[in-house]
């Protein structure tokens, strides 16, 4: 598979195409760019890949989590001349993308937590359990080893959206019931991998907390109007019809939501004009950060959209969640977060908009 589709859904004044490419282990490897992908592949061997994990269903908490074992043996921290997620490079070692260049790539994940082949789960008792079903994606921003959502530029953020609609649209009609782009940024946060990236994951069932926000939609909450009330004094400016603001009940120090001032069920609803707003923030939230941290900030962003088949009233955001609470300081989530559920916040709203504002 190596000719290249011209995406249906555009942002800005140029198209972005699709390159499919299957990789000598059967993984999908999709190039996505401004301009069509023509190199020719380096050579690439395949070895044996777990398929998923299992799930299993905590009866207190009401929540399924994943488990899979083979992720222990994952890449970690490689030095940069073996960078998995660079070029390949003619006479070099092999990497996830075998060819010497590319814009935007995206790949099914070596490690995956979720296939859509995983092994039916072993009964464990009177525990609930289930093959951890859905897929796992890999989202590399740039062929360059260093930088971030902010140093990548306005229009590789474009083809990243527009990469990211794609492959909404694509696990949806797989079977997917959730999806969740998502960025980890950060040792702080457990990056085993600083070559800028995010990563996608499908799930098989809309996972907890997005559910209990599908619901809060459901029975009427406003984030529309919750967004007008918050600007004046917690917003840190609007682009495009996409605003950025400290949301009134963070639960985290500097916490950020970005969202369509519309009422939008995920980005493959917003207008060219909000998704290119969208596009400028997910960079100058990372500007600020960095900024107001005096280092690249550890951060956890994340997509979050309605599941497949929509859901009533629910309004698109993407979130960000830093992991410090001042330079060279570390909100540590702890006993009370981790046990109760109860978030201690270091930092008043009030004055992480006013100090994100001034950088």
């Amino acid at each position: 598979m190596s000719d290249n589709v011209e995406l249906k859904r555009t942002i800005g004044n140029a198209p972005v195409y699709r390159r499919d490419h299957r990789k000598a282990d059967g993984r999908l490897l999709q190039l996505y760019g401004r301009t069509p992908h023509t190199l020719s592949p380096q050579p690439e061997s395949a070895d044996d890949l777990a398929q998923g994990g299992e799930l299993r269903h905590h009866p207190l908490r009401g929540e399924w989590n994943v488990y899979a074992a083979h992720r222990q043996n994952r890449t970690f921290k490689p030095s940069a001349s073996d960078d998995p997620l660079a070029p390949t490079r003619q006479g070099g070692p092999e990497t996830e993308i075998p060819f010497t260049d590319f814009e935007l790539a995206v790949f099914e994940n070596k490690f995956a937590a979720f296939h859509p082949k995983a092994a039916n789960a072993v009964k464990i008792g009177a525990i609930e359990t289930e093959p951890a079903r859905g897929a796992c994606d890999v989202v590399v921003y740039s062929p360059d080893a260093s930088g971030s959502l902010h140093t990548i530029g306005q229009d590789r953020r474009e083809v990243f959206l527009a990469a990211l609609i794609d492959r909404y649209e694509a696990l949806f009609s797989a079977g997917c019931q959730y999806v969740l782009p998502f960025e980890n940024r950060g040792d702080e946060v457990g990056v085993t991998l600083h070559h800028p990236h995010g990563q996608i994951y499908g799930f098989n069932r809309t996972p907890l907390v997005q559910q209990r926000a599908a619901d809060a939609f459901a029975k009427g909450f406003d984030l529309a109007s919750e967004i007008a009330s918050a600007l004046p004094d917690y917003g840190l400016g609007e682009e495009g019809g996409v605003a950025a603001f400290v949301p009134r009940f963070a639960r985290f120090p500097y916490e950020v939501w970005l969202a369509p001032r519309a009422l939008r069920a995920g980005p493959w609803d917003c207008s060219d004009q909000e998704l290119r707003g969208l596009a400028h923030w997910l960079g100058e939230i990372t500007r600020r950060y960095d900024a107001l941290f005096q280092q690249p900030a550890a951060t956890m962003m994340a997509f979050h959209a309605a599941p497949a088949g929509g859901c009533a009233r629910y309004h698109f955001t993407v979130q960000f969640y830093p992991l410090l609470r001042a330079p060279g300081r570390v909100k540590y989530l702890a006993s009370v977060e981790q046990h109760t559920g109860v978030f201690t916040v270091d930092v008043m709203p009030e004055t992480a908009a006013e100090m994100l504002r001034n950088v």
